[in-house]
């Protein structure tokens, strides 16, 4: 179990955001927000955006976007529970779809990497907007975990 006081959680929250989300350009136009760590689990905030919206006559936001916020969270969570950074890739991610999102509200995605084998890493996910219990989508996923000095084609990477 971690044992991180609040500054040094809020410490975290900042670098991994730098890094997971800041650091993809993707996750960076969504406008994703890191908004808790734990061993093995993250949530990530996916702030409502009118240009995010699939269908004008509801407001709803695309199942894209709702799939971006999962993907990148579930990520986040196998490197939360490594406790180190490296390459990973999705293998396999299963959304349910369980309801449209409400607008305008924002959407939160918990995501809890639950087991670990030496390539291969297995997430769950839920997204919701302020209950978990109330999910817009659940998901179960796979990602794979690159060796150091591994391409993701099993070639050997001269590191420079």
């Amino acid at each position: 179990m971690w044992n991180l006081s609040p500054e040094e959680e809020r410490a975290l929250i900042e670098r991994i955001h730098a890094g997971m989300i800041g650091g993809v350009p993707f996750n960076t136009a969504l406008g994703m927000r890191v908004e808790g760590v734990a061993e093995g689990t993250a949530t990530v905030l996916l702030p409502y955006r009118t240009e995010l919206v699939g269908n004008p006559d509801t407001g709803g936001l695309h199942g894209g976007v709702i799939t971006s916020l999962i993907d990148a969270g579930c990520g986040l969570a196998v490197v939360l529970k490594l406790m180190r950074a490296t390459r990973i890739a999705t293998l396999d991610l299963r959304i349910d779809y369980l309801r449209p999102a409400t607008p305008p509200r924002d959407v939160r995605a918990r995501c809890e990497c639950h087991k670990v084998t030496r390539q291969i890493a297995f997430v769950r996910a839920v997204a919701y907007h302020d209950d978990p219990g109330d999910a817009i989508a659940s998901a179960a996923g796979t990602f794979m975990i690159f060796d150091e000095g591994r391409s993701p084609m099993g070639e050997t990477v001269s590191k420079p």
